[in-house]
């Protein structure tokens, strides 16, 4: 019952830094804070977390492993794994308060000094590696239209879901995150659904 217990308490406070991390940004957040929207003393944080630094990367990497799993699911590959992003943009668009601790963190994150900086760097070279791989195998199936180069599609996309975020987290009311990425991917994969 006691570790039951432990383990939703450490999901509380990872889901109220994710919160305040996304409304302050990382350094506009203390310990204290998080600790006091839990209801549980700042000792008690450190319990759990004992440094702010430490927190932060669990935040970070608990959104990693829900979005790796949807992407991975049913082991996808190629066309498949591209096309699964469609659907973690299409969860992004459910929980606004992971999506603006992203977008803030990961710009706070270019000053070489954030103590998340070595994650976002490390993200981004593997998230477009792992795109650039399901291209690959998209082309390797047959289902890449000729022309698109994995690398550059790679890069593209993703730059295309972060530009993305951004407008909708600026209040684009019509935006659909979700639909602008699967026409981009279907304008790109040969086969059904597909643009052309």
């Amino acid at each position: 019952m006691g570790y039951a217990k432990g383990r939703a308490k450490r999901r509380d406070i990872l889901d109220q830094a994710t919160a305040l991390f996304g409304e302050a940004g990382y350094r506009g957040t203390s310990l204290r804070e998080i600790a006091a929207r839990c209801g549980i003393s700042h000792p008690g944080l450190l319990h759990h977390f004992p440094t702010k630094e430490s927190l932060l990367l669990a935040v970070l990497a608990h959104r990693d492993e829900v979005d790796q799993e949807r992407i991975t699911a049913g082991h996808a590959t190629g066309a498949a794994a591209l096309l699964r992003l469609v659907d973690v943009v299409a969860l992004n668009m459910t929980r606004r308060g992971i999506v603006e601790l992203f977008t803030v963190l990961s710009a706070e994150a270019t000053a070489a000094d954030h103590p998340a900086h070595d994650y976002f760097v490390d993200r981004y070279s593997r998230i477009v590696h792992e795109i650039e791989e399901a291209y690959l195998e998209a082309h390797t199936a047959g289902d890449l239209r000729p022309g698109v180069d994995p690398a550059r599609a790679a890069r593209d996309l993703v730059a295309l879901m972060d530009g993305l975020q951004i407008q909708w987290l600026l209040g684009d009311p019509s935006l659909d995150m979700a639909a602008a990425v699967e026409t981009y991917l279907r304008a790109q994969l040969v086969g059904p659904g597909s643009v052309g």
